[in-house]
């Protein structure tokens, strides 16, 4: 009687704020593609998280840890056993913000970096994956105008920290040390009216792991085809739910 066949082993990877948007539609996606999966989160326990443990295929491949992007033990515990890593956690800041190195810059980019510096001493990870935004290529006032946006162009780190803009100014400088660091290792605000640059959360967790089991891959890779100003978005979604209370313009 021939012996049966070994299943594939399971590829184990870790993905940080998981219990975010773009990371929870991750750990959907990977869970599905039969992935294990150990998901960090700020506090596992919390009931805005319950959601990541009734996903499909979660009971039996998916573990949550405790881990603040600013502790490399806790994240060491995370993402030992991991053979890659998605990056997607990452501040966004309200309106007021009292003290934009504490809670903007050091989580974005000392915490990108604790994240770079576990994966670079495990013995078992192969590839990091990091989430950053387009807000690291907006502000670029030397762009040519009618030139689209790629891959090339950055935004600028002054105009970005002098207009307060505080998200921007970390999601460059710290997309910016990732790839450093890769080279060397192996409210009113947001309804401004210009333009949005957006696109499907499905299509994003869809782009991380195409990135990911691509072993060509590597760089930089812009995820937002369409775009859109505030003011259309109000417009459209007023089409949809009529009776919400809207910006008036």
């Amino acid at each position: 009687m021939a012996a049966m066949a070994s299943p594939p082993p399971t590829t184990r990877v870790c993905v940080t704020g998981a219990g975010g948007f773009i990371g929870s539609w991750l750990v959907k996606l990977l869970l599905s593609r039969g992935y294990a999966v150990h998901a960090t989160l700020r506090d596992p326990c919390d009931p805005k998280n319950a959601h990541l443990k009734q996903l499909d295929g979660a009971s039996e491949m998916l573990s949550l840890f405790k881990a603040d992007v600013l502790d490399a033990g806790e994240l060491s515990a995370a993402i030992a056993g991991c053979e890659g890593v998605f990056h997607v956690a990452s501040p966004v800041p309200g309106d007021k913000i009292v003290d934009p190195e504490l809670e903007v810059m050091a989580p974005a980019v000392k915490g990108t970096l604790n994240v770079l510096e576990v994966c670079s001493s495990s013995k078992k990870v192969q590839k990091v994956v990091v989430v950053s935004s387009t807000a690291a290529v907006h502000y670029n006032p030397n762009w040519p105008p009618g030139k689209p946006k790629d891959e090339s162009c950055w935004s600028d780190r002054k105009i970005c920290m002098e207009k307060k803009e505080w998200y921007s100014a970390s999601k460059v400088i710290a997309e910016k040390m990732a790839l450093e660091y890769a080279e060397k290792k192996g409210g009113p605000n947001v309804m401004r009216n210009m333009l949005l640059h957006i696109v499907d959360v499905r299509d994003v967790a869809e782009a991380l792991i195409l990135i990911y089991e691509k072993p060509e891959s590597s760089g930089r890779y812009l995820c937002a085809p369409y775009h859109i100003s505030p003011k259309a978005t109000v417009e459209f979604l007023k089409n949809i739910y009529p009776n919400y209370n809207y910006v008036k313009w």
